[in-house]
């Protein structure tokens, strides 16, 4: 996909260019103005890259979110149905519906309950990586803890849970502009997969409750704060993706971040407690979600551009939160910088729900294993980012020590 301006500017957002370092095209295309119509005949739309341009509108719930897959979809129609019921997807009344039920399970006071978990399941993590003196921080490290947090507090087994990573893989790529026939058609045999696991599950908690969130939305639904049996399902299954997909992204991106600016590395090794500023800079810097859409629902101004009723709105986080005219020395990596108001989790009524649970996740993770493994060096010579635009995710990333 190339996109052009009246300045002969072109740009491939499939290229390995882009994949490696997004930010300079970002800075080229908020040059031309921060909210960028693109004419691509795939993906047409306003592309928007400048920091108060992307809060406005993620703030306007006039700008909706849209299902990828267009309702007519038939061929795909497993995976549309699901996508079509989840909390991400959802606008105004049922999105808030669905939202005061399930955040009742994601409360910053409730995820803090989790921290004596995540920190045992780090130096697990950790303990098991030592003998071998080697580690990939994605899949040995990132990707199991994630996955075994979320598994906690869904009710998945944890024996079970070693099937997320390919369940979020086979998905999480339907959603993104780099999507094929065969990554739809794949999403909707995983879709299929997922609905016959999550049903049998959801059939034992209601015969036997245990202390998870699918029995609480079980509990929750008897005493008349209702789910559908269709959004019940897309909530468990969102909550796979979006409960580890991204997280894993931020730990990662962050250990390299580190790796790369050894300044940084020493002071947070040396200041312990400035975990907390380092994460949310980690998120600014190397945002793990780099974009997310939107529909107008009526003609809308923004920043002199006029967004007609239906057209689409592309918001790159990773390029709002490097804008210079809101961040001081904005591709500077800075583990002390605060305030630090990142768009990484969205803005506005589409908060991430699971802000507090990732913060905590990245926070643990990254500051046990530089306690306990402060000497470590990534062992690639040549990075390799999955073929994704709208997130920042690394194949993975192997480190020696």
């Amino acid at each position: 996909m190339v996109m052009q301006s009246n300045q002969s500017m072109s740009i491939s957002l499939t290229s390995n260019e882009f994949l490696e370092d997004p930010y300079p095209f970002y800075d080229r295309m908020r040059s031309v103005h921060p909210v960028y119509q693109v004419k691509s005949f795939k993906y047409p739309g306003w592309y928007v890259t400048g920091y108060e341009e992307a809060k406005e509108i993620l703030l306007d719930t006039r700008f909706q979110n849209r299902i990828p897959l267009p309702f007519a979809t038939k061929k795909y129609g497993h995976l549309k149905d699901i996508q079509n019921n989840m909390l991400l997807f959802k606008n105004q009344v049922d999105h808030r519906r669905i939202r005061g039920i399930v955040g009742k399970a994601f409360t910053p006071k409730k995820m803090e309950e989790y921290r004596p978990f995540i920190v045992e399941t780090v130096n697990d993590l950790i303990l098991q990586a030592e003998a071998k003196r080697e580690m990939d921080i994605v899949s040995d490290f990132a990707f199991p803890l994630t996955s075994l947090i979320i598994a906690k507090i869904l009710g998945v087994p944890a024996a079970e849970r070693y099937q997320f990573r390919e369940w979020s893989a086979g998905l999480l790529q339907t959603i993104d502009f780099t999507r094929t026939r065969r990554v739809l058609e794949s999403g909707n045999e995983w879709t299929v997969k997922l609905l016959a696991y999550f049903k049998r599950l959801i059939k034992e908690r209601k015969s036997l409750p245990q202390n998870d969130l699918i029995s609480l939305l079980i509990k929750e639904e008897q005493q008349g704060d209702k789910l559908t049996e269709e959004e019940l399902l897309a909530t468990c299954i969102l909550l796979v993706i979006a409960g580890h997909e991204t997280t894993v992204n931020l730990i990662s991106n962050a250990i390299l971040a580190l790796e790369n600016h050894p300044e940084q590395f020493i002071m947070l090794k040396e200041n312990p407690e400035l975990i907390e500023t380092a994460v949310e800079e980690f998120l600014r810097y190397e945002s793990p979600t780099q974009m997310t859409a939107r529909i107008a629902s009526e003609d809308l101004q923004i920043n002199g551009a006029t967004i007609k009723k239906g057209e689409h709105v592309y918001i790159f986080l990773g390029a709002a939160n490097r804008d210079p005219s809101r961040f001081d020395r904005a591709h500077v990596l800075d583990v002390t910088r605060n305030p630090n108001p990142h768009l990484s989790f969205g803005y506005g009524v589409h908060f991430c729900l699971g802000a507090s649970l990732a913060r905590i996740e990245a926070q643990m993770a990254i500051s046990v294993l530089i306690q306990r493994i402060p000497d470590f060096k990534i062992a690639l010579d040549e990075l390799q980012w999955r073929k994704l635009v709208g997130f920042r995710s690394l194949k993975k990333l192997p480190i020696i020590f």
